[in-house]
């Protein structure tokens, strides 16, 4: 017969400790958090960003605006012009991928 398996996992803290919390021997656990019913020194808690901190800068819409625009343009002067090359298509996707890369930054 096999000797039993050795545990290896498992939780290393009591439940209901927090980080930069020493486990007490008396003390109940309980998953609603200190008992103390302030927020610790160690906790991550990090509070809201204020709304003029949030805010864009005015050209970034219209840089945005801007690079969308000119991304079409480009595509459809490719089509309009009639030219055999595909560099004004691959140019024009550029520009539109600026485009909505800047839209990820506006705020």
């Amino acid at each position: 017969m096999a000797p039993p398996k050795r545990k290896t996992g498992g939780r290393t803290t009591p439940k209901g400790t927090k980080p930069g919390q020493t486990p007490a021997a008396d003390a109940p656990s309980s998953a609603g958090g200190s008992s103390s019913g302030g927020v610790a020194a160690s906790s991550r808690y990090t509070p809201p960003i204020a709304h003029s901190v949030r805010e864009s800068a005015r050209w970034v819409p219209i840089l945005m605006i801007i690079l969308l625009v000119l991304g079409a343009l480009t595509i459809l002067a490719r089509y309009l012009l009639e030219t055999n090359s595909n560099w004004p298509v691959f140019i024009g996707l550029g520009f539109i991928m600026g485009g909505l890369y800047t839209a990820t930054k506006w705020h």
